[in-house]
């Protein structure tokens, strides 16, 4: 396990507790998951020639939040601490601040490339000496020899050359935002540039970038949801990010960083994202965060949409509920349809041979149908599979595990 990080403190808020309370206040019923989550059995015969029709509800995982709920919420009145109530029930209001430190994915190579800007310094993080770059080099970059031996370089006039060699990790700082120079393109981010040790004696850098989690957070918001959207469900998406990030920070994901930048932990864009009106949402929000019943930052999963019914998650407040937020008429995901012929299926898991029959071994218990697909039985000529819920929408391309099926001939 990495080392714990450091991070600032999340105050529980006295005499403010959201969840329960709250739904009991609007009206809002909250539906208990049944007892035998798996007993309802769906199965379907498969002729040699069908079409088979996919039926479903939602885009994701369905944990926590659904942001096309939100959206719905905020039209019917809702704030957005009401918002983040619900969907995250019997979490309590919190506050928090600090940095954060986040792995940069598109700069897949092992120097740190910078353009040179006004005020550019550079860092050894192992001497702590901090030096001010000269003025007239285009570029600056750190670079990491086979001896594990961090330089750094500075190119004029097309020539990389030598400019001094560093004791330990390098980082760049300057007072405004600095273009990272990465394959894909140049990316500018606010903070720190660090050029950070991937494994002790090893010569491989990942970049990471340090800056306050305001700051991040002002290159989240706008690419997990529109910043067109009602104030409200913006101002919601901020606490809801802005808490999975101080989540993120205590249980970092590495020892040199803490989160990621892409959909793995929340997506990342740095300068180049920023938006007035998530800015705006973030400012009318600032530290606030979801906080456990010990105080410790919420997991605050969300998804796009959950399809009118919320799954359960590995912690009490990612509740399975009814959303009656999420149909709204602007959401294309509430429900969706997707057809296919059976040999999709039979060239997805070749090993059955001539898909016969379809069966749902287990759902999760929340909604139509009986839930979430949690494992499914394939019936073949040649061998019979159980497949997860979660294998069939990746395999298929669904959007969500929430669906039934219809079966017919022909195709």
């Amino acid at each position: 396990m990495p080392p714990r990080a450091r991070r600032a403190p999340v105050l529980p808020a006295l005499g403010l507790t959201l969840g329960l309370t709250l739904g009991l206040t609007l009206g809002l019923v909250v539906s208990a998951v049944p007892a035998d989550a798996t007993a309802r059995q769906d199965q379907w015969s498969v002729p040699v020639q069908a079409t088979i029709t996919l039926t479903g509800h939602g885009y994701g995982h369905g944990h926590g939040m659904s942001q096309y709920g939100a959206e719905g919420a905020a039209r019917q009145g809702l704030t957005a601490q009401q918002i983040v109530a619900f969907y995250y029930p019997g979490s309590t209001a919190g506050t928090t601040g600090g940095q954060v430190s986040v792995q940069i994915s598109a700069d897949t190579t092992d120097d740190l490339e910078v353009l040179a800007r006004r005020g550019l310094s550079l860092r050894d993080l192992s001497s702590r000496e901090k030096v001010l770059l000269r003025e007239g080099p285009s570029r600056w970059r750190l670079v990491t020899s086979n001896r594990n031996v961090t330089r750094l370089e500075a190119l004029s006039g097309g020539v990389w050359t030598k400019e001094r060699r560093l004791s330990g990790e390098g980082q760049f700082s300057a007072k405004g935002p600095i273009t990272l120079v990465t394959p894909s393109g140049n990316r500018a981010y606010r903070g720190r540039l660090r050029a950070a040790v991937v494994k002790p004696g090893s010569p491989a850098r990942d970049t990471v970038n340090v800056l306050s989690l305001e700051k991040y957070l002002r290159g989240v918001v706008p690419r997990e949801m529109p910043p067109s959207w009602s104030p409200e469900a913006v101002r919601a998406q901020a606490i809801a990010a802005r808490t999975y990030a101080a989540y993120e920070r205590a249980h970092p994901r590495a020892g040199h960083y803490q989160i990621c930048d892409t959909t793995s932990c929340q997506v990342y864009g740095g300068v180049g994202s920023e938006v007035t009106a998530a800015t705006e949402a973030l400012q009318a929000t600032r530290g606030q965060v979801l906080v456990d019943s010990t105080g410790e930052p919420a997991f605050t999963q969300f998804s796009s949409s959950s399809g009118g019914w919320s799954a359960a998650g590995s912690v009490p407040y990612l509740a399975s509920q009814a959303d009656p937020y999420d149909g709204w008429d602007g959401n294309p995901n509430h429900d969706w349809t997707r057809t296919l012929r059976d040999d999709a299926i039979e060239r997805g898991w070749p090993s059955i041979g001539d898909l016969q029959e379809i069966r749902v071994a287990g759902r999760d218990g929340g909604g139509d149908w009986g839930g979430r697909v949690t494992s499914l039985r394939l019936v073949g000529s040649q061998r019979s599979l159980t497949v997860s819920g979660d294998t069939v929408r990746a395999v298929l391309g669904l959007r969500s595990t929430y669906f039934t099926f219809a079966v017919a001939p022909g195709r």
